[in-house]
C-alpha cells in the first residue's frame, strides 16, 4: 500500500468520525441553488493527475455544501435513510473487498452470511419459518420480483418462455395510497399502468376491503385474471396499515399472490408489542422490508422475504457457459433470486449492524423513535394553531397548519430553508399535510423540543 493511500485514508477516516460528531452544524436541507454544484466543476477532465489534498479541499469546498445531511438528527423529511458507526465501517471493509457476490463461488462467505442474516431478520420480525430471503437493492426491485413470480405462476411459467401471446388478461391490486414502486413494476413487466386497480381507501387511508373484492369479481366477470395483491404495512404518506389478514382471505380466495409493502414501518416488527398491528402478514406470500431505511444500515439493503423460492429461482435463473461452476448445481447461488446478475455484499454490513447493537439494542432505539413520534402528537393536539391530519402508528405524525395549503406549503419552505430542520409533504383526502418523521439514528427528545419549537416560531409569521 502506497504512503500516500496510507495518508488519505487517515484524513478520511478523521474526517468521518468528525463528520458524524459535528452534523448538527451543517444546515439539514442544502442550501444551494440549481446549477450552482455543476458551474464549479471542469467540463472536461485534465490531461494530468489531481493529488488527493486538492481532491479532498474540493470535496469539501464544493461537494458538501449541495448535500442535504440524512443522517442529521433534525432530518424528519422522508423516511430515513439510515447509517450508523458499525455500518460506516462495514461499508469501508465492503468497499476494501470489493466482493461481486453474484455467486456462491464468487465468495462463499457473502452467499452463506446472506443466508443465516436472512434467518436472523426473519425471527427478529417475528416471520415464520417458511419465508427464504435474500438481500436486494430496494424494495422497488423486491416488489418488481415478487411481482414476476407472481405472473409466472399465474401463467404456469409460459410467459417468461413464449410471452404474453395467448394468455388471458392480468390484473394486480393495491391501495390508492401504495407505493409507486408497485405502479413501476406493472410497467416493467408489460401488465400496463390500466391493469393495475387502486383501490380507494377509508378516513383511515385503509384500503377498503369491499371495494378490493367487487374489483376483483368485475374483472372475473370480464375475463381478465386477478394475480397480484399488495398490502401495506405502513403507507409511505401516513403509515396506514391495511387489513392484512382480510385481503389475505381475499387473496386465499380468488387465488392472488399476497404481497405485503412493510418496506419502512416492517422494522418497528422487532417489538413484539407491534405485532398484532400486522396480522395476516404472516400469511402473504412475499414481503419486503428495509434495513436501509429504520434498521440503522446504510444504503442500500432491502429485505426480501419470501415463500416459494422454487417458484423465485424458476422464474429468473440462467445459466450460460461462463458462470458454471463445479459448485453452481448444488450451491446456493443468489444472482437466480433476482434480476441483478451483480450483488454487493450488503449482508456483512447488516451483521456489523445486528452484532453491534444486539436485539435488545436495536428494540430500545426503535421504542424511542416510537415514543418521541407520541410526544410529538401531543404538543401538536395541544397546540391552536395546528391540527393532527392522520392517525398515528409509528414515529411519523401527519399535521398541517390550521390554514390553506398554499399556506402550509409556505411553511414548510421556510422551514426547510432555515436550515435547522427539514420536512416532507404529502396529500390526504386532498389536503396539503405535512409529515415529521422521527427516526433518524441519533434523534432525541431535545432534536424534536427544538424542531417544533422552530415549526412554531415560523407559523406565526405565516398566519400574519
Amino acid at each position: 500500500m502506497s504512503d500516500e493511500f496510507k495518508s488519505a485514508l487517515e484524513q478520511l477516516s478523521h474526517w468521518i468520525g468528525e463528520y458524524r460528531d459535528t452534523v448538527e452544524e451543517y444546515p439539514v436541507y442544502s442550501q444551494v441553488r440549481p446549477g450552482e454544484i455543476l458551474a464549479q466543476l471542469p467540463e472536461s477532465l485534465g490531461d494530468n493527475a489531481d493529488s488527493f489534498d486538492k481532491i479532498f479541499e474540493d470535496f469539501k469546498n464544493i461537494i458538501l455544501p449541495g448535500i442535504t445531511h440524512w443522517q442529521h438528527p433534525k432530518f424528519f423529511g422522508y423516511f430515513p435513510s439510515n447509517s450508523s458507526p458499525p455500518s460506516v465501517l462495514a461499508e469501508m471493509l465492503i468497499s476494501t473487498l470489493g466482493v461481486q457476490g453474484m455467486s456462491w463461488a464468487t465468495s462463499p462467505a457473502a452467499t452463506e452470511l446472506e443466508l443465516r442474516m436472512m434467518d436472523w431478520l426473519r425471527e427478529l420480525f417475528g416471520f415464520p419459518e417458511g419465508f427464504s430471503g435474500v438481500i436486494q437493492d430496494s424494495a422497488s426491485n423486491a416488489t418488481l420480483a415478487a411481482m414476476i413470480v407472481a405472473r409466472e405462476k399465474a401463467t404456469d411459467f409460459k410467459v417468461n418462455e413464449s410471452g404474453y401471446h395467448g394468455q388471458p388478461q392480468l390484473v394486480a391490486y393495491c391501495s390508492e395510497e401504495a407505493h409507486s414502486s408497485i405502479e413501476k413494476a406493472a410497467k416493467a413487466i408489460g401488465l400496463g399502468h390500466h391493469n393495475l386497480r387502486k383501490i380507494p381507501v377509508d378516513d383511515k387511508q385503509q384500503m377498503q376491503i369491499p371495494l378490493l373484492r367487487s374489483a376483483i369479481e368485475e374483472d372475473v366477470q370480464g375475463g381478465r385474471k386477478p394475480f397480484f395483491v399488495v398490502g401495506a404495512f405502513g403507507t409511505t404518506g401516513s403509515t396506514a396499515v391495511d387489513n392484512l389478514q382480510e385481503i389475505h382471505l381475499v387473496s386465499k380466495e380468488h387465488g392472488l399472490w399476497f404481497h405485503v409493502d412493510a418496506a419502512y414501518a416492517g422494522s418497528a416488527l422487532v417489538l413484539p408489542e407491534m405485532r398484532s398491528l400486522a396480522s395476516g402478514i404472516e400469511c402473504a406470500d412475499s414481503i419486503v422490508v428495509n434495513p436501509h431505511k429504520w434498521l440503522l444500515t446504510t444504503f442500500d439493503c432491502s429485505a426480501f422475504f419470501i415463500r416459494h423460492k422454487e417458484a423465485l429461482i424458476r422464474s429468473f435463473s440462467l445459466l450460460p457457459e461462463y458462470l458454471k461452476t463445479p459448485d453452481c448445481e448444488s450451491a446456493i447461488n443468489f444472482r437466480d433470486w433476482g434480476l441483478g446478475l451483480g450483488r454487493r455484499f450488503r449482508s456483512l454490513k447488516l451483521w456489523f449492524v445486528l452484532r453491534w447493537y444486539g436485539k435488545k439494542g436495536i428494540q430500545s432505539i426503535i421504542r424511542e423513535h416510537i415514543d418521541l413520534g407520541a410526544k410529538l402528537e401531543e404538543r401538536i393536539q395541544e397546540s391552536e394553531n395546528f391540527s393532527l391530519s392522520a392517525h398515528r402508528h409509528f414515529n411519523l405524525v401527519c399535521f398541517r397548519l390550521n390554514a390553506s395549503d398554499e399556506a402550509n406549503l409556505s411553511l414548510m419552505n421556510r422551514i426547510n430553508q432555515s436550515g435547522e430542520l427539514f420536512l416532507s409533504h404529502t396529500k390526504l383526502k386532498d389536503q396539503i399535510v405535512l409529515r415529521m418523521v422521527v427516526g433518524q439514528t441519533d434523534v432525541s427528545e431535545r432534536h424534536v423540543t427544538e424542531a417544533w419549537n422552530k415549526i412554531e416560531e415560523i407559523s406565526r409569521e405565516v398566519l400574519v
